[in-house]
């Protein structure tokens, strides 16, 4: 009975999903992890939103991303779903969980990209990029690569903010607590980084291309 429930839940969830959508979907989470895991981690340049809480966590509590990144974005979700509707949680049931499987998979190897610690402003920019494209493309089919999108496309829906200002709010409240763990100029690259994300992730999920179009957020 177990069985039978479980294989009802992936179909329902599959409903009006194409596999397009979730190759871009799945593309976009391995970018973005991939960029958090041999940028972020590597360098202690951290992000805003509900990365930069995983981070903070990780660092503090030592517990793993794929542990935290559920439990927060769960709790963002909770309290995005009155506005963001039943095919945005959908959709991000397979975003997040993708995230979280890269993240399990990146972990399995070593660093895959030389350490920066020693450039910080080329591991800002470069990490900035990997973020902002990978979650530009989640977003832009509808829905989140964790629960800082929720909330920043939450805060944006409230507020009619662009998303890039929704984003950069949050980001820059989770930058303040990260001054807990790292020095004030480290969290001057961290704004540029955020900045570059936020900004990608505005301009690719409203990205006018030839035959692929942008699926709406709510429901």
């Amino acid at each position: 009975m177990l069985k039978s429930w479980f294989f009802i839940s992936v179909r329902k969830i599959a409903e009006g999903l194409s596999w397009k959508m979730a190759a871009f979907i799945m593309i976009g989470a391995a970018i973005c992890s991939f960029g958090i895991h041999n940028i972020h981690q590597q360098t202690g340049i951290t992000e805003g939103g509900v990365i930069g809480m995983m981070l903070l966590t990780g660092h503090w509590l030592g517990i793993s991303p794929a542990i935290i990144t559920p439990i927060l974005d769960i709790s963002c979700y909770l309290l995005a779903f009155k506005y963001l509707g039943g095919r945005f949680i959908k959709v991000s049931i397979l975003s997040t969980a993708s995230v979280s499987l890269f993240y399990k998979l990146w972990e399995l190897f070593p660093p895959m990209l030389p350490d920066l610690s020693a450039y910080p402003l080329l591991a800002t920019v470069s990490g900035g990029i990997f973020v902002g494209v990978g979650v530009g493309m989640i977003v832009r089919q509808g829905g989140s690569s964790g629960g800082d999108d929720a909330l920043a496309l939450t805060i944006s829906h409230l507020t009619h903010w662009r998303l890039s200002r929704a984003y950069m709010f949050t980001d820059f409240v989770v930058l303040g607590l990260s001054l807990t763990y790292i020095p004030f100029s480290r969290i001057a690259f961290s704004v540029i980084t955020v900045t570059i994300s936020s900004f990608l992730i505005d301009r690719i999920q409203n990205l006018k291309l030839r035959g692929i179009k942008k699926r709406k957020i709510l429901s």
